[in-house]
């Protein structure tokens, strides 16, 4: 087992001066990910808080093998859950092995020592153990490549077993290169090399969209819900709902079933990993309470529901107890009791309306947000 080399904690100097999550990659709010194919270029900044940038392609440091690569993820993550959702709707699994973080806890306000698998793989249910070296921290991977890293130890993490390094710790870089990296390795045709989430077609509007969408939705909530001060909060609290509104209309004029139309694409993998939290979470945690998906936004509910109810892969990677028990406590100056609100019950409703037409849109309408929507 690897030992983890003692360091002073004044050594880890982790930027504090965002709002993102803690336990999200650095470029998370980054709307377009910039991918590194040079394999002449260092895909990280040995000594720094830089992440990751490495890709899985046929001619890189990193080849498409079989049990070659290995996931770390944290099941409560809407950022790991995309790349674990990537994993099953393209049959990723039998390729990739995973192990998974716990919950809580994750260290303190300056992310150490970050997070911990439990030391056996009964102690919490849905978190393994670190099945690559038995560590007992996340950090300790980390300076398996880097014992100098000065960054987040976030998930998801890709490493290479062939080369004893991390591939990859960008989500959003992730999210895109992913879904094609092992499709040599994969039978044509099938349904995991005919699935595009990112179809030349769509990409000018996947990249219009994504951009308001992970600045004011994806890490808006976090902008919320971490704000140190009320005119914090009452400033980023209404670019949240701006977006959900705006969302609801591009979901009901395409029609459904997916927010682009018949098309599953990058847009699904991104807004469902923050909507399967919003009303169980966000609402009552981070206080964006100017309305629900439930009671307020009938498209996007619907949307969640067929995808979470009908969809291969999206209710199978999502775990409510790791979620809920990630944010109500790993959050003390939220949350200072680590109380776990029962609710919202269900935790997504049934019955899904397969005739979109019979939809009519909803939203907030809180003139402040309508006015901020309108920009959009």
């Amino acid at each position: 087992m690897f030992l983890l080399r003692k360091r002073p904690l004044r050594q880890i100097r982790i930027n504090t001066s965002t709002l993102t999550p803690k336990f999200s990659s650095t470029t998370t709010s980054r709307e377009t990910p910039v991918i590194m194919t040079d394999s002449t270029t260092p895909i990280h900044k040995v000594g720094t808080d830089d992440g990751w940038h490495g890709v899985i392609a046929q001619g890189s440091q990193f080849p498409p093998e079989k049990g070659r690569y290995h996931l770390y993820i944290g099941l409560f993550c809407p950022f790991a859950h995309r790349i674990n959702l990537l994993l099953h709707l393209f049959h990723l699994t039998s390729l990739i092995d995973i192990s998974v973080v716990k919950p809580y806890p994750k260290g303190d306000d300056k992310g150490w020592p970050g997070w911990c698998f439990p030391e056996t793989d009964g102690e919490y249910e849905g978190a393994t153990m670190d099945k690559l070296f038995g560590s007992r921290w996340l950090h300790e991977v980390y300076f398996r490549d880097d014992p100098e890293y000065k960054g987040r130890f976030s998930v998801p993490m890709v490493w290479d077993r062939g080369g004893g390094r991390v591939v990859c710790n960008e989500s959003a870089e992730l999210l895109r290169w992913l879904p094609t990296a092992f499709t040599p390795l994969l039978p044509t045709p099938s349904p995991q090399t005919s699935l595009s989430l990112y179809a030349p077609h769509l990409r000018p509007t996947i990249d219009n969209l994504s951009t308001w969408i992970q600045r004011d939705l994806n890490t808006g909530v976090y902008k919320a819900g971490f704000a140190p001060d009320q005119e914090t909060y009452d400033k980023n609290v209404l670019p949240v709902f701006a977006a959900l509104n705006r969302l609801e209309k591009v979901a009901m004029e395409n029609g459904g079933p997916y927010l682009l139309g018949e098309e599953m694409t990058e847009v699904d993998v991104r807004v469902f990993a923050t909507l399967i939290r919003f009303d169980t979470i966000y609402v009552q945690h981070f206080k964006c309470n100017l309305g629900s998906i439930r009671h307020n936004y009938p498209v996007l509910n619907n949307w969640l529901k067929n995808l979470y109810w009908n969809v291969p892969g999206f209710r199978e990677t999502t775990d409510f107890r790791h979620i809920k028990d990630n944010y109500t406590k790993s959050h003390p100056a939220v949350n200072p009791r680590g109380i776990t609100p029962m609710g919202p019950f269900p935790h997504v409703e049934e019955g899904v309306e397969t005739d979109w037409s019979k939809l009519k849109a909803g939203g907030v309408e809180m003139r402040e947000v309508r006015e901020l929507e309108a920009k959009l």
